[in-house]
């Protein structure tokens, strides 16, 4: 006998159950079908609440990002909002544990999640384009982490020295953590030194015209 449809059913109780599961087993355990097991209804309604199972998926993804921006201190540098901010999107990240549903983020969960820390770009002085082009460059420089940290197996506890990451055989726990503050000091520090560096103006014909600060 089929299981009737709750009619109390809406679209976040039906990703909140899909989190649960993928929290518990992983993301290959999530479907339809597990998801309305857990809710006790029939899979049915939960193709006109949310849509198929890429769209389920794509649900959980955005779910991961949301509130995940740190508030920003009166005194605080962009420079320092920007670090902070890129290890609290890390720190989302690393809870996907599965680079699928990373890479599975939609452009709206990124844009939503960027916003704190444009305003703070901008507050200190970037033009808007600016401000965009730098919260890209460090967006895509976490994301990527994140995703080949997914498939890491990192080794047992190595004697210190040397450079981190620079062992071929491997990473230890706190040499990643390490690669990972590295690079986003790298990053950062590239975006402020380009501030201040001549760029050239470039045509819609690639034709490098002058140079503007």
């Amino acid at each position: 006998m089929a299981r009737p449809s709750d009619p109390d059913l809406d679209a976040q109780r039906i990703v909140s159950a899909a989190v649960d599961i993928f929290e518990e087993s992983g993301l290959d355990a999530v479907s339809m079908r597990s998801v309305s097991n857990r809710l006790g209804v029939s899979p049915v309604p939960l193709y006109s609440r949310v849509g198929n199972k890429e769209a389920l998926i794509d649900a959980i993804a955005d779910r991961l990002l949301v509130d995940l921006a740190p508030a920003s201190a009166e005194d605080e540098s962009w420079e320092e909002y920007a670090a902070r901010w890129a290890r609290a999107l890390r720190d989302r990240l690393r809870q996907a544990r599965d680079s699928r549903l990373i890479l599975s983020l939609g452009r709206s969960a990124y844009v939503e999640a960027s916003v704190p820390v444009m305003a703070v770009m901008r507050s200190s002085g970037f033009a808007p384009d600016a401000a965009m082009q730098a919260c890209r460059i460090l967006m895509w420089a976490v994301v990527g982490f994140g995703a080949v940290e997914t498939g890491v197996e990192p080794l047992g506890k190595r004697p210190t020295g040397g450079r981190p990451g620079g062992d071929p055989k491997g990473v230890d726990l706190a040499e990643i953590d390490a690669l990972f503050d590295l690079q986003i000091r790298y990053v950062i520090e590239g975006i402020a030194g380009d501030r201040s560096a001549p760029r050239p103006t470039v045509t819609r014909g690639g034709k490098r015209t002058g140079a503007r600060r």
